[in-house]
């Protein structure tokens, strides 16, 4: 079969190091960092050879095949030299795909596509179908393939993740919408980033769906330069459709193919319009292999939602909690903001992504009485808003902005974390953050 060399050795390495070794692969395992000792158990219960804390290039350069963790840039000199030597450089998603001939729906989008996943999986299990979630979620894709045998598979994928595909063909494609973000990696052009999200179509024939976001203006745009093979399913909160689905009179009412189905808005378990969109997204999905309607309506009533998205976490002193932690760019924070009625005070900061601030600006002038920065560098952030906002405190710890912001609430107010930043200048990573958060929260 040939050398398989796996650069990153966490969930996504590791499982496809399984698969690889499954398929006669000779497989090599090399992360620059430290990998987790439970990784590290599983590499040597499979007798998959690894290295930890360098990349030792004789080994790797001679690879046949490179799948490399969606975190390392392809401008790394590494990578670049295995470029050079005209060997190929996937993703997991690339390498797995082979290997399965499940039906594959694929999600992507800057934000909602962890809500959509877990919504359309949650349809497909309550259908009875044998369903297996995975991608930037849960579990290894690899891994499942190599374990499991599963007849359909809902991916959430990341751009960065499509940036390493070249066969992979979702029958099912979901672009929930596109608003700068991760530019870092995409030279600070919008539109490589645009182009990388809509590598999920690339593969798509005639017989497949893309369902995307009808109100979303860079997608129309790019839709009509940039036609796509699959049959084009819109969704929208904004206009009547001849086909996908739309909201008429509080009420969703989703048209394909022969199909019909309608359900009052009230019967969502999540709150706001994004949402909205998201149940529509997933409902078309779920539609297309053949959950029933009856089944479609009760599911999305029992629905709870992701964890650190708009997450209530308690009330103090008639004062609301909300982690809203996994909003790590400028646009799902404005979904946040935009979603609460009450005067919030806003805990945000990070790692800043070459964010812009200026579309949140009427939001925060209507509804923020108070800014927490909660960053090693929040030089932006006062920029930004030091003249909009009478009160911003800065911070270097969670338990210091949570206990500003308990002193700055007042009764009937919201304590909102919804950083617009990535999180790892302080914390491991989203979960991490939004878990100190609720601790802090919980110790007051």
């Amino acid at each position: 079969m040939g050398r398989l060399v796996i650069l990153g050795g966490g969930e996504s390495g590791v499982g496809t190091a399984i698969l690889g070794k499954q398929k006669g692969f000779e497989v090599f395992v090399s992360d620059k960092g430290e990998i987790q000792e439970k990784y590290k158990e599983v590499l040597e219960h499979f007798e998959i050879e690894w290295e930890s804390g360098e990349h030792t290039e004789a080994k790797i350069l001679n690879a046949d095949v490179v799948m490399k963790s969606p975190g390392i840039p392809d401008k790394v000199s590494l990578v670049k030299a295995l470029v050079e030597k005209g060997v190929s450089v996937i993703s997991e998603i690339e390498f797995a795909s082979k290997y399965t001939d499940a039906t594959l729906i694929g999600i992507t989008g800057s934000n909602g596509k962890t809500t959509t996943t877990m919504l359309t999986n949650h349809l497909l299990v309550d259908g009875g179908l044998n369903v297996g979630m995975a991608g930037n979620i849960g579990d290894s894709y690899a891994k499942m393939v190599a374990e499991q045998d599963f007849d359909h598979y809902v991916l959430e994928i990341s751009s960065f993740q499509l940036d390493g595909i070249v066969d992979f063909k979702p029958h099912i494609a979901i672009i929930t919408n596109i608003t700068p973000d991760h530019l870092d990696r995409y030279e600070y052009k919008f539109e490589n980033y645009i182009a990388s999200k809509f590598r999920i179509a690339m593969n798509q024939n005639e017989d497949d769906y893309l369902i995307y976001d009808a109100d979303d203006e860079v997608i129309r745009d790019w839709l009509k330069e940039h036609p796509v093979q699959s049959k084009l399913l819109p969704f929208s909160v904004k206009q009547k459709l001849n086909e996908g689905a739309w909201l008429e009179n509080k009420t969703i009412k989703i048209k394909l193919e022969n199909k019909t189905l309608e359900m009052s808005e009230d019967i969502l378990a999540l709150e706001g319009q994004h949402n909205v969109k998201n149940t529509m997204a997933a409902s078309m999905a779920a539609m297309l292999v053949k959950v029933r309607k009856e089944t479609i309506r009760n599911s999305i009533q029992s629905f709870q939602g992701v964890p650190h998205r708009l997450e209530k976490v308690l009330k103090i002193n008639h004062v609301e909690y909300i982690n809203d932690s996994k909003a790590t760019n400028v646009n799902a924070t404005y979904y946040a903001l935009d979603g609460i009625k009450r005067p919030i005070v806003w805990i945000v900061g990070g790692v800043d992504k070459g964010n812009d601030y200026s579309e949140l600006m009427p939001l925060v002038r209507e509804k923020v009485k108070a800014i927490v920065c909660l960053g090693v560098d929040n030089a932006k952030l006062l920029d930004a808003f030091g003249n909009v906002i009478d009160l911003m405190v800065e911070t270097y710890s969670m338990q210091e902005a949570v206990k500003v912001a308990y002193k700055v609430a007042e009764r009937g107010d919201a304590v909102l974390l919804s950083p617009a930043c990535a999180s790892f200048d302080l914390f491991k990573n989203y979960e991490d953050r939004g878990d100190q958060f609720k601790n802090a929260v919980k110790n007051l």
